[in-house]
């Protein structure tokens, strides 16, 4: 009679396929349980596998809970974190306990209050749409988000309703797309926008255009709809360009997940300048439009330039000096 210790090793070592890295964590979980586990223990130990929630979670820490402490000046950003602006090191054993027990309490009485709404914008993903519909869009999909074209084994693939459920939006196949958890999240429930054939049209680029190829430009910040590079005859130091990756010629030709995407970088770019050069008093954030308006590059680019106290004699209406005599009013 085979033993278990035997019968399980040859399993690992000669019989099993893997088409992910489930079945592994699931035998450590039910080992290291005694050999039971209940279905949450080995959900969490996918989880802390699961590197696409990490970047879901590192979107919401920059978005929510980031933006609102730095506005009440408790934390701030310092390179790919943030620090905490009270002195932390300054405080007592006890008086860290107090903190963070108030925090805990805070967690305690708000999840009391929501309940099973805490989640719902995470659950609204998974529910009421059937296994076979699932797979068929993800499948007519290849596997990649239809926006920015992220695989699935890269980050978690949303059905997404083209028309969502509050408009009217359908569970039909024909109203559901395959869109990553970040895209799906840019694109929000108000718009209804079909991505299924922008994939095409986001990898085309422009041979003529100096914004589609990003070879040998030093990116300070990019995600998957957008990238963020210096510029390279600068107004003044550190002045960078925010630009989406697809080509398109306009902010007004721009799909909402890509404003949004763009928006992120001008907020991260922004960050990153003020922790460069302290001297840093202010921005002038602009885009040209059309030939008339100034544009000489094609291809939708949103300028972030650092501004600093005095360095130019009177810099009263900013952006309005784009027409001479106009920005004294």
């Amino acid at each position: 009679m085979t033993s278990p210790f035997h019968e399980l090793r040859r399993f690992i070592t000669e019989q099993m396929r893997m088409s992910h890295i489930y079945q592994p964590l699931m035998l450590k979980a039910l080992l290291e349980g005694g050999g039971w586990a209940s279905t949450r223990t080995v959900a969490s130990a996918f989880l802390e596998r699961d590197e696409s929630q990490i970047d879901y979670y590192s979107e919401i820490v920059k978005r929510m809970p980031g933006r609102v402490l730095a506005a009440h000046g408790l934390v701030e950003r310092e390179g790919s974190g943030f620090r905490l602006i009270p002195d932390a090191l300054a405080l007592s054993e006890e008086e860290k306990a107090q903190l963070l027990r108030l925090c805990d309490d805070a967690v305690a009485a708000y999840v009391e209050k929501r309940g099973k709404r805490l989640y719902a914008h995470r659950q609204a993903a998974l529910g009421f749409i059937s296994g076979n519909d699932r797979y068929e869009v993800l499948k007519g999909a290849g596997y990649r988000c239809e926006l920015c074209g992220v695989p699935a084994d890269e980050r978690f693939l949303h059905v997404d309703h083209i028309i969502p459920r509050r408009h009217g939006g359908s569970d039909d196949r024909a109203n559901l797309q395959a869109l990553c958890y970040q895209c799906n999240g840019n694109k929000g429930a108000k718009d209804a926008t079909d991505f299924r054939a922008v994939r095409a049209e986001s990898d085309a680029r422009e041979a003529s255009c100096p914004f589609c190829d990003t070879t040998g430009r030093e990116l300070v910040a990019e995600n998957s709809l957008a990238v963020a590079f210096r510029d390279l005859y600068p107004v003044t130091p550190l002045h960078t360009l925010v630009i989406p990756r697809r080509h398109a010629a306009t902010f007004f030709d721009l799909y909402e997940p890509e404003r949004r995407a763009m928006n992120l970088l001008l907020d991260e770019a922004r960050s990153q300048i003020r922790s460069a050069d302290p001297a840093v008093t202010g921005f002038n954030i602009g885009m040209n439009c059309g030939d008339d308006a100034g544009q000489t590059v094609p291809h939708a680019h949103i300028h972030l330039i650092p501004r600093r106290r005095g360095d130019v004699e009177q810099p009263r209406g900013g952006v309005r000096g784009v027409i001479p005599g106009k920005a004294n009013y």
